[in-house]
């Protein structure tokens, strides 16, 4: 694990967004942790976890030729030729249920003979045509009470139709899913289709937030003079619980260098610590002064707004430092940039970025040049704006448009809209890349 200097320096100039994700990647996958550690988990456990290995098939789909459609399960020669003026008629020598184990299906269909079949169950030796129900009369002739039963088949399917064959889905050894993917309900459920009971996956990695500022209090509590409600912690600790890790210490503390010094010195081990407040050069930035010490945390400004005030590095047990700014807009932002994919990139993630889509413009704004800038919006109806497109249409989220204090509007935020740096206005009717949350 790192323990000497980080590649992030203090510079006067700002570092491109791309350059600093890059280093920050490359810093966190060049750590063992917790990519390294595989669990077990069952099935129902699996769902938002990481899948440490490839994964094949063990069981084919479907395990065996079964009916797709309820009917009667025949030799097509036996019905080939018939029409309803000449029906084929057939004994009916068997019921197949599916999952049924009767001791009949193990007996192959002979010349003349049918058998009764549900859609799923296994079709009997010998036959190779499931003929549809609503073909047939149904097959309720009898020869009196006890007697044989026969069914007529007034037309026939293709030869073949009608029946799911083994092994169509999946062959035993198919690839079926690969390391880094996220397990939802679909893989999940694929999973349990090809013979797995539980998966291999990557350990949950264990974060700790800490919100910093003697201003901050307890959200419904009466604010004394100069106070304001914690919504950092709340916030992040909620990113980090969606991003598939977990939060081992959710902390809120004043700005005193001995508190914090304390803290990281008895604190809970965890992989990585997502620190809010304190990054930037006031006087009372204490999380730079004591991290600054350590010389293995740099803080650097990164050209983005809201944001640019980050640090990044590793204490000395190898658990990775995140410092995000204390405004709530630029903790979001920071986060959604480079916290998240750093976390999803130690759990071995296939796809470390929000999913993007191009919007249209319903308002314009100003944006600072020689910086990415990160607004809050909201999607809107097209019936709502005029000139709608076939793009999805965004306006700011909040009143006062990408200014890093607005938590308030920040509830109200669809996505991101990203603005290049070399872009001082975005007007009306243009088009603008979003990088949109759950």
């Amino acid at each position: 694990m790192p323990t000497t200097r980080a590649r992030f320096h203090e510079s006067a100039t700002l570092i491109p967004v791309a350059q600093h994700l890059e280093a920050v990647l490359a810093a966190v996958r060049g750590s063992a942790r917790p990519a390294g550690v595989v669990e077990q988990v069952r099935l129902a456990d699996a769902a938002g976890r990481t899948l440490a290995t490839d994964v094949d098939a063990v069981l084919a789909s479907p395990p065996f030729d079964n009916a797709a459609m309820d009917g009667f399960a025949v030799r097509w020669a036996d019905v080939a030729s018939a029409s309803p003026a000449e029906p084929a008629t057939l004994t009916v020598v068997g019921d197949h249920a599916a999952g049924s184990a009767d001791p009949a299906s193990a007996r192959p269909l002979g010349a003349g003979e049918a058998a009764r079949i549900m859609t799923g169950a296994q079709v009997p030796a010998g036959a190779d045509t499931v003929v549809p129900v609503e073909r047939t009369d149904r097959g309720e002739d009898a020869d009196g009470p006890g007697g044989v039963h026969r069914v007529r088949v007034f037309s026939a399917p293709d030869r073949g139709r009608h029946i799911r064959r083994a092994g169509e889905d999946l062959r035993v050894g198919d690839p079926l899913l690969e390391a880094g993917t996220l397990l939802g309900p679909r893989q999940v459920a694929g999973a349990a289709t090809a013979g797995h009971a539980s998966l291999p996956v990557v350990r949950m990695p264990r974060v700790s937030v800490v919100a910093t500022g003697s201003e901050l209090t307890e959200p419904g509590e009466t604010l004394a003079p100069g106070g304001i409600p914690d919504s950092n912690s709340l916030l992040l600790a909620g990113l980090v619980r969606e991003a598939g890790c977990a939060v081992v210490e959710i902390v809120r503390m004043p700005d005193d260098a001995d508190v914090l010094r304390a803290w990281i010195s008895e604190r809970e081990p965890c992989d990585a610590i997502v620190f809010t407040g304190g990054v930037s050069i006031g006087a009372y930035d204490v999380v730079r002064r004591v991290l600054g010490e350590l010389g293995t945390v740099d803080f650097v400004r990164v050209a983005m707004q809201p944001g640019s005030p980050q640090a990044f590095g590793f204490l000395a047990d190898g658990s990775a430092v995140f410092g995000l700014p204390g405004n709530p807009v630029a903790a979001a932002a920071a986060f959604e940039v480079f916290v998240r994919p750093a976390l999803l990139a130690m759990q071995g993630r296939r796809e470390v970025q929000r999913r993007r889509v191009r919007a249209g413009l319903v308002t314009g704004w100003d944006s600072p040049r020689g910086r990415l800038q990160l607004m809050p919006v909201s999607f809107v109806a097209a019936q709502d704006a005029d000139g709608a497109g076939p793009e999805p249409l965004v306006r700011p989220a909040t009143r006062g448009g990408a200014a890093s204090h607005l938590s308030g509007g920040l509830a109200g935020a669809d996505g991101f809209a990203i603005v290049p740096e070399a872009v001082e206005r975005v007007e009306p009717g243009g088009l603008v890349d979003v990088l949109v949350l759950p």
